[in-house]
């Protein structure tokens, strides 16, 4: 029986972790997955070791902040793989918590495969060399980025994005509009400001001070907040002082996504979300400035959205650190809602950008190299063959 060890530290990571976890049962259901996650790794069937909440943050300074709680949970968790030794790690992105966890995981002999490793290539290329040195197998859902790491000499597995599956409505959009008591005649204008809660903070006050300028410009524009899972209610605090009404909808991204006109999201997962549902939109971030002023300095790219990376093209406008004002965020959702030229245009990228994230069966080709890694390990060799072949 395959053991498997599985890290993933953010709602996005605990998302693919559970989906990887539901292709590796349907693969062999007598596998043994343990891990580091959230509730959908949970429900999967994982036994939980510890949950990610409260550690996820972006940006060096805040994540000092988390350091202690972070120290604690890689010590239990590298205690587990003392004692119960898996046959493979499996590390989901949260490179800071899972590059240390990994390293001490496989000096205890452990193979490592990382899963949607982190984006080196945009702002630690040093580190390429420590993420090759550390995984035996190395799959990625983003098709540029085999590119980079062949550069680097690191062998690498393009599997396809797995949002191309999991991003799916559950309602026609006239009947979740009805549901929120919204007009399907009139336009409507989702909000996504983060999964974390220090995006969040930073972002939300924004929003909220754009919407009526938005409104002003858009006659029965609607607006819908998509709340990320776990936030705490102080976080929306904001919206209390909103002038125009927004519903939220909680657990329901895809959803909103779908019925949407337009969305302004935190740069992130997001982007690649609306995509997929063929939304145009507005990329917004901001972090802590002194997080800003020490990061930009790594950073090697002009371009932060990563819809905009997969297009090879600005699709989607970035309103990032001071650039975020309420009159900038207005501004472009009101060009998306009623410049046709310019909508048009967007769509047709998004499209594109939708073909290039690959099709269905991401889930299952990392879960067929899992297996193949973690049998190779325990001396089962009778693995299914991976579907996708290593790009070196």
């Amino acid at each position: 029986m395959a053991s498997v060890f599985i890290s993933c530290g953010e709602p996005s990571g605990d998302l693919y972790a559970s989906a990887l976890v539901d292709h590796l049962r349907s693969l062999d259901p007598d596998v043994r997955v343990t891990g580091f996650g959230g509730d959908r790794l949970k429900a999967a069937g994982a036994s939980l070791l510890g949950d990610y909440r409260g550690l996820t943050v972006t940006g060096l300074v805040e994540a000092v902040r988390v350091l202690p709680r972070s120290l604690d949970m890689y010590r239990r968790l590298v205690r587990a793989a003392r004692e119960h030794r898996p046959d493979v790690f499996v590390a989901i992105d949260f490179p800071d918590f899972n590059f240390r966890l990994a390293s001490a995981i496989r000096r205890l002999g452990v193979p490592i495969v990382y899963y949607i490793p982190p984006q080196l290539w945009a702002w630690r290329g040093g580190r390429m060399r420590t993420l090759r040195a550390l995984a035996d197998r190395i799959l990625v859902i983003f098709p540029f980025e085999p590119e980079f790491y062949r550069a680097a000499g690191t062998p690498v597995t393009f599997v396809g994005h797995p949002l191309v599956e999991l991003a799916s409505a559950t309602r026609p959009r006239d009947a979740f509009l009805r549901e929120l008591g919204l007009d399907t005649g009139r336009p409507t204008v989702a909000l996504l400001p983060g999964s974390r809660p220090n995006e969040v903070r930073e972002i939300l006050s924004t929003l909220v001070e754009a919407l009526p300028r938005i409104a002003l410009r858009v006659p029965g524009v609607q607006f819908v907040l998509a709340r990320a899972p776990g936030l705490a209610d102080e976080l929306l605090a904001p919206l209390r002082a909103a002038v125009v009404p927004v519903i939220v909808v909680e657990g329901h991204s895809d959803d909103v996504l779908a019925s949407a006109d337009a969305v302004v999201t935190a740069s992130g997962t997001a982007t690649v979300q609306a995509a997929i549902h063929e939304c145009p939109m507005v990329i917004v971030y901001r972090v802590a400035p002194l997080t800003y002023a020490i990061g930009k300095r790594f950073v090697h790219l002009d371009t932060f959205g990563m819809v905009n990376l997969v297009a090879g093209q600005r699709v989607a406008p970035e309103l990032i650190q001071d650039g975020l004002t309420p009159d900038a965020v207005a501004e472009e959702t009101v060009r998306l809602l009623t410049d046709a030229g310019t909508r048009q245009w967007t769509l047709t990228a998004l499209r594109e950008v939708k073909t290039k994230l690959g099709g269905c069966g991401a889930s299952r080709r990392a879960a067929e190299i899992v297996l193949e890694t973690a049998r190779a390990r325990c001396g089962d060799r009778s693995s299914p063959n991976p579907s996708v072949p290593v790009v070196v």
